[in-house]
């Protein structure tokens, strides 16, 4: 299958890339590439198991996954609890490995929210079960995340569980205002922030804060008008020396970009691109609502992620510590992935008729 073939690929780039991009790095590229390494065993496992398993199996226990979610999100915030690392509180401990739990939650959202528009499908139209409580769903879940904070999740956790939403049939009379009034306080939230208000600003003018807040942007900035079209070689590009912060995670497409040049960087987007635009294709054909909504909140879970990443690295959006799938260096972010692509592989596997629903076709 594609999609499966794609995965392995971009992540087998990431493992180059993240070897290139490491070499500065506290620790050394090799101890760097070990740990992915066994993180990508455990995600291939994790895939596996969300490939094969029944979705009905796994639909049971919806309430279970978004239940965890909130208990680890909470969990987290607890002092003494939770780590904390660049003033951010979103790690759990267990020894020596870190999990973030907010990667976890998405797995939790989509399946509460698949689970929950699709048990009351007859009744997406109406006020409290059609849309009050998917949004007490929504709102339990980034409420936790802001707190962390987390800004860049949350948004991504809000638009996913918002496009859900309208994918099941919820009235855009309460849909429209209700994401127009949640828009308004998260920008209101970023602008009472002074980190993520100094970022913004200096996104507006990057040239006049080169030096300060939009020096991470600047840097990669560079790397890509470095690489040009052929790049300057596997692990010859000077921002794995330590010029550009977070090579080997956020700004790892800028490596690439250096290093590779646009031949490389146009291959990856477009490997992303293709995955989307499958499964969006083939995604009208689901035969249940909860198929079709577990498929498309997976997909835009990663699709919207990597597009976060790609805008941020490229000047076209501001500084977010948001990672690349597959791509960089983390492990509760890749094991997610490929849970995520499991699920969507298993709901593809699943069809045996294209059937639309009757709340889809209002």
């Amino acid at each position: 299958m594609f999609v499966t073939a794609a995965a392995f690929v971009l992540t087998l780039l990431g493992l180059v890339m993240l070897f290139s991009a490491a070499q500065s790095v506290l620790g050394g590229a090799y101890e760097k590439l070990a740990k992915q390494a066994v993180w990508m065993v455990i995600a291939l496992i994790g895939f596996v198991i969300a490939a094969r398993v029944p979705l009905d199996l796994l639909r049971r226990y919806a309430w279970l996954f978004y239940g965890a979610s909130i208990i680890g999100l909470v969990l987290i915030l607890i002092p003494g609890v939770g780590i904390k690392v660049n003033g951010a509180q979103r790690w759990l401990g267990f020894g020596p490995v870190r999990l973030q739990v907010s990667e976890f939650a998405k797995i939790g959202l989509v399946f509460a929210m698949a689970h929950h528009l699709a048990l009351h499908q007859r009744e997406t139209k109406t006020f409290l079960k059609g849309f009050v409580a998917p949004c007490c769903l929504i709102g339990g879940i980034c409420g936790l995340v802001i707190l962390q904070p987390d800004f860049g999740t949350t948004f991504l956790l809000g638009s996913v569980g918002a496009l859900m939403l309208y994918l099941a049939g919820a009235n855009l009379r309460y849909l429209i205002p209700s994401a127009l009034l949640a828009t308004s306080a998260f920008s209101t939230l970023v602008y009472l922030d002074p980190v993520r208000l100094r970022r913004v600003t200096a996104f507006l003018d990057i040239q006049a804060n080169v030096d300060d807040g939009a020096y991470q942007l600047w840097q990669g900035i560079l790397a890509f008008g470095a690489g040009g079209v052929h790049g300057v070689g596997l692990g010859r590009g000077r921002q794995q020396l330590s010029f550009l912060p977070e090579a080997h995670t956020d700004f790892i497409f800028a490596v690439i970009g250096e290093e590779l040049g646009l031949v490389c960087t146009g291959g990856v987007v477009l490997l992303f691109l293709a995955i989307f635009l499958l499964v969006s294709w083939h995604a009208r054909k689901a035969p249940r609502l909860f198929d079709f909504l577990l498929l498309q909140g997976s997909l835009f879970a990663v699709t919207l992620q990597v597009l976060i990443n790609v805008g941020v690295v490229t000047g076209c959006f501001p500084t977010k510590g948001i990672s690349l799938p597959f791509i960089s260096y983390g492990g509760s972010n890749l094991v997610v992935t490929f849970l995520f692509m499991g699920l969507i592989v298993n709901v593809l596997r699943s069809w045996n008729r294209p059937v639309l629903t009757a709340v889809r076709e209002q």
